[in-house]
């Protein structure tokens, strides 16, 4: 399901939060730096002309006391001296500018020698320190209220960049091959989103060309192969109900018959693969497993040597639904080359529940082409067929979701395995 999350406006709205953040807290930092700076500067100089201040007062009366203020507090001592009123920490500064705390209270102080006389001012910096705390919640909140605005704004002007996004999205979900919706790149400007529509635009129309292609060939090789094969396979009928045939005539025409009724199986077959599968495609057919081996058993024991033994377990009595000759055609290529490739020996087919398996004792596939049998085309060697059946029964299974596992030791025998519970083609 589609989440607001992971959708493109989302992440351009992120995006200009993000960015909208980031240069808050820059200019937050900025700020708060240059502030602090700024307000020590200030203290600095409060403290250099509260010395001076005090110095000149000294210079036209001795007597005077230096400051002492809530803010600031001044004290004079002879150089090298160490009163007893001097805080001990500030008795062994030398000149220059210092950050101490007395007494949990954080001071700047600022020490001068002038006419062997040592200048001590400190300046309270309790409320600075407040007004610069406040001034810094001000920045986080302002920070916040940016990367708040930043983020609406990212999300109000996602909207309108995603808007051509989300219609050709629409247009694209509801466009079919098969219907005879408006052209997708209607209405788009000749930017780089009216050119991807355009694009679509252009593969919707090859894909409904190549579909209306597909039914007219469809149709035309049902109509121009069915029916001559039905007059074949007629005609065939007829002949063997000719009682004056002898053996050999009668062994031919069978002959014909088999070929032509296979003829038509992977006629229909084909064209069946060939229609587009969908999830909803009605099952038309109710298929009896061992009645359908049973058939195909019957119509391949031809193939048989004369030292070889069929031998038909069902064990369960499985019913699937899925196509009558599409089911066929997948049997009737496990068995035929188990029939075709054990020239004695035996074959046993099994049925049960869930599954179909063939087992021969004929000559066995390679190790190193077991892999490749259902490829299309594969012939494996002292093969002589045409490398379609097996990929055909690929392509089957695939259709209803079997499985086929083939096992095979060369000179041994093959075990082949076609599974159809859990599938398309249930059991009922």
């Amino acid at each position: 399901m589609f989440s607001i999350h992971h959708s493109f406006r989302f992440r351009l709205a992120l995006t200009f939060a993000i960015f909208g953040a980031m240069i808050s807290l820059l200019l937050s930092l900025g700020l708060s730096f240059t502030a602090h700076n700024l307000g020590d500067r200030l203290i600095d100089e409060t403290l250099r002309a509260e010395i001076d201040d005090y110095v000149s007062r000294r210079a036209r009366n001795p007597n005077s006391l230096p400051p002492a203020t809530v803010s600031i507090r001044g004290y004079m001592f002879l150089s090298g001296q160490s009163p007893a009123e001097v805080p001990q920490e500030l008795q062994g500064l030398a000149p220059g500018k210092y950050q101490l705390t007395l007494n949990n209270i954080p001071y700047r102080v600022a020490v001068v020698d002038k006419d062997e006389k040592r200048f001590v001012m400190m300046f309270n910096e309790v409320r600075q320190r407040k007004r610069e705390s406040t001034f810094l919640t001000y920045l986080v909140i302002g920070a916040t209220l940016m990367t708040l605005v930043s983020a609406w704004i990212g999300w109000l002007l996602a909207g309108r960049v995603v808007a051509p996004i989300a219609k050709l999205d629409r247009r694209v979900s509801e466009a079919s091959p098969e219907g005879n919706t408006l052209d997708i790149d209607q209405g788009f400007e000749p930017d780089e989103i009216g050119k991807l529509a355009h694009v679509f635009s252009g593969y919707l129309k090859r894909m409904r060309a190549f579909i209306d292609r597909e039914r007219a060939f469809t149709s035309d090789v049902s109509h121009e192969l069915r029916t001559p094969l039905a007059i074949v396979l007629g005609v065939v009928e007829l002949m063997e109900e000719d009682s004056q045939l002898q053996d050999k005539q009668k062994e031919r025409i069978e002959r014909i018959g088999r070929a032509t009724r296979g003829m038509i199986d992977m006629t229909s077959a084909l064209l069946l693969m060939g229609r587009e599968a969908s999830a909803d495609e009605p099952v038309v057919q109710k298929c009896d497993v061992c009645e359908i081996v049973s058939h195909i058993i019957d119509m391949h024991r031809h193939l048989l040597g004369e030292h070889t033994a069929v031998d038909l377990v069902c064990r369960n009595r499985p019913y699937i639904e899925a196509e009558r000759t599409l089911f066929g055609i997948v049997v009737s290529n496990l068995i035929r080359n188990a029939f075709a490739y054990t020239p004695s020996g035996s074959v046993e087919i099994i049925i049960e529940a869930c599954s179909l398996t063939v087992n021969d004792t004929g000559v066995g596939i390679h190790s190193e082409e077991i892999g490749k049998v259902f490829q299309r085309h594969f012939k494996g060697s002292g093969s002589a067929g045409s490398g379609i059946g097996l990929s055909l029964v690929k392509r089957i299974c695939d259709r209803y979701g079997w499985e086929t596992i083939m096992e095979s030791t060369e000179g041994k025998g093959t075990s082949a395995q076609l599974i159809f519970c859990g599938s398309t083609g249930r059991t009922v």
